[in-house]
């Protein structure tokens, strides 16, 4: 359910933040934390969890790094399209269940490393053919800026958002599975809550920069916000369990959103391409046999 909701949300996640609007990552973000917060608060209202600022606090470490990540990759669609950044930011996956294994020691049977092996091949092999294509008429932030500065934007930004999102997931996996510090629910509420308390200072933000927010206009970013929240949701539940073999999992919602992309933004699929994406799901389907 998360790679199915994060897939979608993707697609909305670009047509919201298309054009010039420079602002547009920030929106987003207040909009993302928004749902999140009324989310949470539907939760507390409706079953017997309970969150305390010090259950905010000793989740932040995950939420600053999940939050920052996003920020960060809605202002990296403003330059490229999401086929390329999605591939890319989605390694974090991988990352995630390699320090996961490292660090806790844990032992697998070779059908888990041979579905790793495959979901990044997948990937790695998507990446480098979107990177090969992306010429400078398929860059939309290509106005009066140097080859140079539209490359490292290029790059940049799935690179940070990688890095950012790998840790958290590395952390939630530690907080939610292997060491149990927090339980779901209360993990669920403190990040979504700290999404809100990011989305108001933010919002406000924009009042001093004398910018105009308004939910009406904003349809595919709130769109993506549920679908996100959505995705979130089930998340939490899903690291709690086995967390080496959820992440790459989860990770490899970037598959659902370039055939989506390529349905709906009409961006084309190659051959290679299609065969890559089919090396990801045969990784995925071995990974939740292995899980189930």
């Amino acid at each position: 359910m998360t790679f199915l909701c994060w897939g979608i949300a993707d697609v909305f996640y670009k047509i919201g933040n298309k054009g010039e609007e420079e602002y547009n990552h920030l929106k987003t973000g207040i909009m993302v934390g928004l749902v999140m917060g009324i989310h949470a608060s539907i939760i507390l209202l409706t079953s017997s969890t309970s969150i305390t600022l010090i259950d905010i606090i000793k989740y932040l470490p995950i939420s600053f790094c999940y939050i920052s990540s996003m920020v960060i990759g809605y202002r990296g669609l403003k330059y490229l399209e999401l086929s390329i950044s999605s591939p890319i930011q989605n390694t974090s996956g991988i990352i995630t269940a390699l320090l996961l294994m490292i660090f806790f020691k844990e032992s697998y049977d070779y059908p888990f490393f041979i579905a790793l092996v495959l979901i990044i091949i997948g990937i790695t092999g998507l990446s480098m053919i979107q990177i090969k294509e992306n010429k400078e008429d398929r860059i939309e932030y290509k106005k009066n800026n140097s080859l140079k500065k539209v490359f490292t934007l290029t790059i940049l930004f799935p690179l940070v958002y990688c890095l950012l999102d790998g840790a958290g997931t590395f952390l939630d996996g530690i907080f939610l599975d292997k060491l149990e510090l927090v339980n779901e629910d209360t993990a669920l509420v403190a990040y979504e809550y700290t999404f809100l308390i990011y989305g108001i200072i933010t919002y406000f933000y924009l009042r001093k920069k004398k910018q105009v927010f308004n939910i009406v206009n904003e349809k595919p970013k709130l769109a993506a916000a549920i679908f996100e929240t959505a995705g979130q949701f089930f998340y939490v539940y899903a690291m709690s369990g086995n967390a080496t073999i959820t992440a790459p999992i989860v990770g490899s919602y970037c598959i659902l959103s370039m055939i989506l992309s390529r349905i709906f933004l009409k961006e084309k699929l190659t051959k290679k391409e299609y065969i890559y994406i089919f090396l990801v799901l045969i990784g995925i389907i071995i990974l939740a046999i292995l899980d189930i």
